[in-house]
């Protein structure tokens, strides 16, 4: 059974409305790369070095990332000679089970990190403009419909609207949020909001931060403040730190992903935008480049968008037509 097949049979098998938001939310990318790739196999009938030269081309268009694209081709040049495939058409499945093989990772826990029966609590970190409010929003909502008690802390206090932002996001899921005024310390925020977590005995506090201060070394010196009346209030908190990256912007977000993972301990990576972007790649070059896993994607603009990041359900995303036209 080919690897086309057993994917598309496990995916039959899962929640149809988690598949459907994959595959819709993945349009643009899926479009963008199986359109280039059915073009490859088509102007090349037979597996040789010049088709293997397009496809890296292909790949790191798609950001992929160049260390990743090269140890994926040479993968596939062994399985070619492995397996004996001469036909292009052969080598569909292949590439797309090598994709799925670079986004799992043993001992990988997509899953929160959360307490029972106590208060957890989620940093949120990312510079500005990512959609950071925007996911912690959409995770206050998922969260909340499992049945859990989500508060939310206005953090980022220094940009112009980001308190307003999270208001109406608060309002628009149905949990309360702990505010100050424009300009407040962060970290009195941190401590008004982990107080009123607690007396409402909440089992979520969700904490948005400063996406930009004066500079970098400023930024992360206040998230570090932060994290620690965040820690001196609940010991072992934050139990999460999720880093909100923007997959359009491609490899710039491998950039802030690797100044965040030096300065602050990144538990897990939210991807945003993945449904406005047609390089979808990006999301394989951070899960191969850092030691950090994929917890979240975000898949469109509605509040059940953010999705909890599944590698399989990713790469039939990806390859949903190749698949079918594939098996059919």
């Amino acid at each position: 059974m080919s690897f086309f097949k057993k994917l598309k049979d496990k995916m039959t098998q899962q929640t149809t409305d988690v598949s459907e938001k994959f595959k819709s939310g993945l349009e643009k990318t899926r479009t963008s790369f199986s359109g280039k790739m059915n073009e490859l196999v088509a102007r090349y009938r037979k597996v040789d070095e010049d088709f293997f030269e397009e496809l890296e081309e292909l790949l790191i268009s798609a950001d992929v990332g160049v260390t990743n694209v090269m140890e994926l081709v040479d993968g596939l040049k062994d399985e070619v000679r492995l397996r004996n495939i001469k036909d292009t058409v052969e080598i569909q499945p292949v590439i797309s089970e090598k994709l799925a093989g670079l986004l799992e990772k043993d001992g990988d826990d997509a899953g929160l990190n959360l307490k029972e029966n106590e208060l957890s609590v989620i940093l949120v970190v990312g510079v500005n403009g990512v959609g950071k409010t925007t996911s912690i929003g959409k995770l206050a909502h998922l969260l909340k419909s499992q049945g859990k008690s989500v508060v939310l802390a206005a953090g980022d206090t220094f940009r112009a609207g980001a308190i307003e932002q999270l208001d109406v996001w608060g309002e628009r899921v149905g949990v309360p949020v702990i505010k100050q005024q424009a300009g407040s310390d962060p970290a009195a925020v941190m401590y008004d909001a982990v107080a009123a977590a607690k007396s409402r005995q909440a089992d979520v506090l969700i904490c948005d931060t400063a996406g930009r201060l004066q500079n970098k070394i400023n930024l992360m010196n206040e998230l570090a403040k932060v994290k620690r009346v965040i820690e001196r209030e609940v010991p072992g908190a934050p139990h999460e730190v999720l880093l909100v990256l923007d997959a359009t912007t491609g490899q710039n977000a491998l950039a802030q992903a690797k100044a965040f993972g030096q300065s602050t301990d990144v538990t897990g990576l939210v991807l945003t935008k993945l449904d406005g972007t047609a390089k979808g790649g990006i999301v394989i070059a951070v899960r191969q480049e850092l030691d950090i896993p994929v917890k979240f994607i975000g898949l469109g603009e509605q509040k059940d968008d953010l999705q909890p990041f599944d590698a399989e359900q990713f790469v039939y995303g990806l390859f949903k037509d190749m698949i079918e036209s594939n098996e059919a």
